[in-house]
């Protein structure tokens, strides 16, 4: 599967310059299901971690509708480069919602603000962290790695991490504020269901400037229900941005033969100047 991301594209080019026998990123995954004909069988059984759960662990990415680059994020010229296609959700992220989100007056003032300015005040254009649940629907590569008391989950993005403890510890009563929040995860038979608390009060959902504020209630419930696909349903219960809960469902999608490489936002950053207020 293509590397979705421009800054890793140019990476994986640089990379491909040295002996292919000192990269990891055309290294075989281990353990993959095939075809009669050798292909990777990706709608074979989901493998068992050693309690018999769903093992979520590998490299996976957005899978969804895609849309043109958006007109934010676009280059001088007007043009996307290298005619980038991107996942709907990474522009809206409850993209396809029945009735859009239900804002809060305030919140909705605020997306109109925000998206007449451009995406300039955008926590990720400016290199901060790919805040969950964010995070799920950027074209950036993120790696599970599933314990028995422990999912960690890797992005590629500014070298950044998440922890869903599934250890019967409880959320945190009164957390600092974080990116990605807290999480603690049950199992109800094969979907993981996690919770989480502990929001910064500045968070963007999506590149139009959805909000998630310090008041949010996530409700995740991760299935595996092939081996090729992450389904993700994620409930956004926020009574200080949005009248209502509401829940988009996301599919991610297994990347097989590489590894991950690094992708340093601020290492010869170049966007915000492309992208003055209008």
């Amino acid at each position: 599967m293509a590397r979705a991301s421009c800054c890793t594209r140019a990476l994986v080019i640089c990379a491909l310059s040295v002996p292919l026998s000192a990269q990891w990123i055309h290294y075989p995954t281990e353990g993959v299901p095939k075809t009669a004909t050798g292909a990777p069988n990706l709608k074979a059984r989901a493998p068992r971690a050693a309690n018999g759960k769903p093992d979520f662990s590998g490299m996976w990415t957005q899978k969804a509708k895609p849309i043109p680059c958006p007109a934010i994020i676009r280059g001088d010229d007007g043009e996307c480069a290298e005619k980038d296609i991107l996942p709907a959700r990474m522009a809206n992220f409850a993209d396809g919602l029945p009735g859009g989100l239900p804002y809060q007056p305030w919140a909705a003032e605020l997306v109109k603000k925000r998206v007449a300015q451009g995406g300039t005040d955008d926590p990720h254009s400016k290199c901060l962290p790919p805040n969950f649940p964010r995070a799920y629907a950027l074209p950036h590569i993120e790696k599970f790695v599933q314990t028995p008391k422990l999912l960690v989950i890797l992005d590629e993005f500014n070298a950044s991490y998440r922890q869903i403890f599934t250890d019967n510890r409880p959320l945190p009563v009164d957390p600092q504020p974080a990116w990605n929040g807290y999480s603690t995860g049950r199992w109800e038979g094969d979907t993981l269901v996690v919770k989480g608390n502990g929001f910064r009060d500045d968070l963007w959902l999506d590149a139009i400037g959805d909000p998630l504020t310090d008041a949010a209630k996530l409700t995740e419930r991760i299935r595996r229900p092939n081996f090729g696909t992450l389904e993700i349903s994620v409930t956004v219960d926020d009574a200080k941005a949005y009248t209502r809960p509401w829940t988009v469902t996301l599919n991610l999608s297994i990347v097989l033969d590489t590894e991950m490489i690094d992708e340093i936002c601020l290492e010869n950053e170049k966007s915000m100047q492309h992208m003055p207020a209008k």
